[in-house]
């Protein structure tokens, strides 16, 4: 059985441990790998080799620095096929959401190619007689991310390109459940002309994480998962001095107003409700249809599209959805469904009880449609991470910001609506990170950053764009005063700037 390893110091290592993780392919439910667990020891090795290597790559010159990631992108276009098959090999993803995982990964690299441009410092002349004053931001020394399954590409990717360009090294953990799409970029790195020891692949389970937390040599830490998991690394990482940016979990609500074009709402909820059997953390999971002919209508229309879903292994020609990580993420979908219809909610559409020949053991789930949905529901006040979409139906579009407002989560919203003056007012007073406003997953490109609010993110930055460059530097400011010196010809005493001759 294929045996996956950690990457440290540009070599892939089997680690201290004996304990593994099995790696599964979803769709079979078969056991197609397994993964060396780290340990505090195989951390230590890591933080090792890249504070070995960190001081001659902060020296490299910024535009060095991009050259290596200009390199990169070209790697990964070349190799966008293989590393899509592999990562749908342990995700279950279709391939098409495999390659936009990657590709949303590719945006950031090429914003971290531009670092020289954005680590430029700023300078003040005369500030004072015969003062200057300049600034500039400087790197952390080792930094760590820790990743979740859901994007193996593109969450790394969020985070070690930014880390990298402004001149630190990175410690990945990425999850267990498919570790090989890290590794494979670890390696494209190398290949790229990144030096040993500057990125490192500690792959394990809670002893890794919290050997990351703990270890005082790593100065900051981003991650990105489920809240109670994302409140104990910030309360972990904080109490022992590191700066940490947690992004966590979510609710997004998407809104559809009565004058809203129902098909395109249809068709946007379909891909963003859906899509990547809904493990997204910007998954639409919770349709506000504004009046009940509204929801009648969205229903209506939503309902066959839904029941159409082409549901499959990840390299069936035509697939759109494919199964759920583990056997546990489904029993935990369904045991959810079930709890939403005892509650009242209404199943228009039912994926509980989805079979597909030759894929009987596979970890599917079909697309769920609930209808009919309250608030104190647990299918609306909870993440489900699953193919399941609930429909409430509030009365007027302030009921509907309220049910917005008044959720703990804070990570994506979005409206639809023909009513610039309704789009407007939502988009500036939403107490939400990202906002939609006839788009129904509002992740913002690489140049500009992501991060949620409310219980969907701690810490005081977001993730990439300038928010990446700010969260991996630390800022140094200099006030500098020049004595007279050798222009004006030999000089046999002291004066200082200022002095009177």
């Amino acid at each position: 059985m294929r045996q996956v390893h950690h990457f440290i110091s540009g070599a892939h290592k089997a680690g201290s441990d004996t304990r593994t993780g099995d790696i599964f392919d979803p769709g079979t439910g078969q056991v197609q790998a397994q993964v060396c667990m780290g340990t505090s020891a195989d951390l230590d090795e890591a933080v090792r080799g890249a504070l070995a290597a960190q001081p001659e790559w902060a020296a490299t010159n910024p535009q060095r620095r991009a050259r290596v990631m200009f390199r990169f992108k070209e790697l990964l276009e070349a190799n966008m096929d293989e590393l899509a098959e592999l990562l749908s090999s342990e995700h279950g993803k279709v391939i098409a959401d495999s390659k936009g995982d990657i590709q949303r990964g590719l945006e950031v690299i090429e914003f971290a190619c531009g670092i020289p441009h954005l680590l430029k410092g700023e300078y003040t002349q005369g500030a004072g007689p015969g003062i200057d004053i300049y600034a500039m931001r400087q790197p952390l020394g080792v930094v760590a991310g820790i990743t979740p399954f859901n994007f193996p590409a593109m969450v790394p990717m969020w985070m070690f390109p930014m880390a990298l360009a402004c001149g630190n090294t990175f410690i990945l953990k990425p999850s267990e459940r498919d570790p090989g799409a890290p590794l494979y970029l670890a390696q494209l790195l190398g290949e790229a002309g990144l030096p040993e020891g500057c990125l490192n692949v500690v792959n394990g389970d809670k002893e890794a994480v919290d050997s990351i937390l703990d270890h005082s040599d790593i100065a900051a830490v981003s991650f990105v998962g489920s809240t109670a998991i994302g409140k104990y690394i910030y309360g972990r990482g904080c109490a022992n001095g590191k700066r940490v940016q947690a992004l966590c979990g979510a609710k997004n609500h998407m809104i559809i107003m009565p004058d809203a074009d129902m098909g395109q709402a249809v068709d946007a909820a379909i891909g963003a409700a859906y899509g990547s059997a809904g493990e997204r953390c910007m998954a639409v999971s919770a349709v506000l249809a504004v009046g009940d002919n509204t929801a009648d209508n969205f229903v209506e229309e939503l309902a066959p599209k839904v029941r159409a879903l082409k549901i499959g292994q990840f390299d069936e020609p035509g697939v759109e959805m494919g199964p759920v990580i583990t056997r546990e993420a489904k029993d935990r979908i369904i045991d959810y469904i079930n709890q939403g219809e005892s509650d009242g909610a209404k199943v228009v559409v039912d994926g509980r009880n989805l079979s597909l020949q030759g894929y009987e053991n596979g970890f599917f789930v079909g697309g769920t449609l609930l209808d009919h949905v309250t608030p104190d529901m647990s299918v609306y006040r909870d993440e489900i991470f699953g193919p399941v979409l609930s429909v409430l139906r509030p009365k007027s579009y302030d009921e509907a910001v309220k049910l917005v407002m008044s959720h703990e989560y804070g990570n994506g919203t979005a409206i639809f609506t023909r009513d610039g003056d309704a789009a407007r007012e939502f988009a500036s007073n939403v107490n939400v990170g990202m906002v939609g406003v006839n788009v129904p997953i509002p992740v913002p490109v690489a140049y500009h950053s992501f991060g949620g609010w409310k219980a969907s993110m701690f810490g005081d930055h977001s993730i990439h764009g300038m928010e990446g460059v700010r969260f991996y530097t630390k800022l140094k400011t200099v006030t500098a005063r020049w004595p007279s010196g050798i222009k004006d010809g030999a000089v046999f005493n002291f004066h200082s700037g200022s002095d009177d001759k």
